[in-house]
């Protein structure tokens, strides 16, 4: 039966349709209030009979980018599976645990939207929901050991990595453009013009500098001991990648992977799924002076052209202790703009490098900062902000 084209939809059609959307922003679409009120309008003008022409409807609304598409249709079939007035499709649609195919990565974010409270039974409204998650309670969040969360404080932290953007530090190039506040005189634009004039300059054309975003080359340990932090960072790398296209990501454990195809997947899911097909040493030793002579050999050449950044994430437990990684560090630091090591161990007060592996690091590095909440990420954005930063003299002194 359609619904009356005079009158807005209300009661439990309405409600529905606004759990539906709190249900895909839990899941990781980008749905907003304008969103739910053209899907309650649109919803006037079809049959709600169809479901068919209900999920071209809500999809075309709600649906932004490709990757999302299989998370709307995942979520559309088991909320409206679960509505009183939806029992004829009950028949029609395969539950997870019932379907012959595995289920995609984005599952597990579909699942866990729906285990919120609030997705049946009463609603909460967004209100509401703002004064249980209060200011106080984000202030502790960031500040919180990521080894110390808990899912759902994972899953908060997970979406606040999301939308974290990485500042665009320019390097000047030596290549040009056309600039009409450029300091060189571009003699070929300008006399060409002159020919449109009888041979009269009238126009001086000129030529600035090209600034490129500065590469970023991004080191990361997935050894046992970097087990609790390696997703989270992986969805923080996903996220710069995301903004900057000139990112490279490398992970490692007792042997070197190049993930930087597999996280350029626009979701974060789907992404850390490639690069769990690709890695064969998930939590397992540590050789890091292998790992880095690898880089230095295949891949330096290669990324760290331009001026590049090095973000080097580990504890620097090394399994193999030798001369070896001191070496290696030296020549990955003079063959890059600036080496940043991103230590979760910084986030103890009294921390000292007594490791010998981490005491052949250290001095190789320009920056030793921590990396194990939210406010050390965000710390780690400014640091990498367009304003030149000296390379540091004392690199056991932790920045700030």
């Amino acid at each position: 039966m359609a619904i009356n084209h005079l009158n807005p939809p209300t009661g439990r059609i309405a409600d529905n349709v606004v759990g539906f959307a709190r249900t895909l922003r839990a899941a990781g679409l980008p749905v907003g209030s304008g969103a739910v009120i053209d899907a309650l309008n649109a919803l006037r003008l079809i049959d709600i009979g169809n479901r068919a022409d209900v999920f071209t409807t809500l999809e075309s609304i709600f649906v932004t980018r490709h990757e999302h598409a299989s998370i709307f249709a995942q979520v559309f079939d088991l909320f409206f599976c679960a509505a009183e007035e939806w029992k004829n499709m009950l028949d029609s649609i395969l539950l997870p645990d019932q379907a012959k195919k595995p289920p995609s990565p984005a599952s597990r974010r579909v699942h866990e939207a729906f285990a919120q409270p609030g997705v049946f039974g009463e609603r909460e409204t967004l209100q509401e929901q703002e004064i249980r998650f209060s200011v106080s309670d984000r202030e502790l969040l960031q500040k919180k050991d990521f080894a110390q969360m808990s899912a759902a404080e994972i899953s908060e932290v997970t979406q606040a990595i999301a939308k974290m953007r990485l500042p665009q530090a320019e390097l000047r190039t030596r290549r040009t453009r056309p600039d009409h506040r450029g300091a060189r005189l571009d003699l070929r634009r300008t006399l060409r013009g002159s020919l449109r004039t009888g041979g009269e300059i009238v126009d001086i054309h000129r030529l600035g500098l090209i600034d490129k975003p500065a590469p970023i080359v991004a080191l990361l340990d997935i050894s046992g001991s970097m087990s609790e932090y390696t997703r989270l960072f992986l969805h923080f790398l996903h996220a710069i990648t995301d903004a900057r296209k000139r990112v490279s990501i490398f992970l490692f454990g007792t042997r070197l992977t190049n993930v930087t195809r597999a996280l350029r997947a626009r979701d974060p899911d789907e992404a850390l799924a490639a690069c769990s097909s690709v890695v064969e040493d998930w939590a397992g030793g540590t050789r890091i002076a292998t790992s880095l002579h690898n880089f230095n050999k295949l891949w330096g050449r290669r990324v760290l052209a331009q001026g590049a950044i090095v973000l080097l994430i580990t504890d620097g437990l090394e399994r193999e202790v030798d001369s070896k990684l001191a070496f290696e560090m030296d020549r990955l630091h003079r063959s890059c703009r600036r080496l940043i090591w991103l230590n979760p161990l910084l986030r103890y007060d009294g921390f000292e490098p007594k490791a010998q592996g981490i005491k052949m690091m250290v001095p190789h590095v320009d920056e030793f900062r921590p990396v194990h909440n939210l406010s050390s990420i965000k710390g780690l954005l400014a640091a990498l902000s367009p304003a030149p930063v000296q390379r540091r003299r004392d690199p056991l002194r932790p920045a700030a």
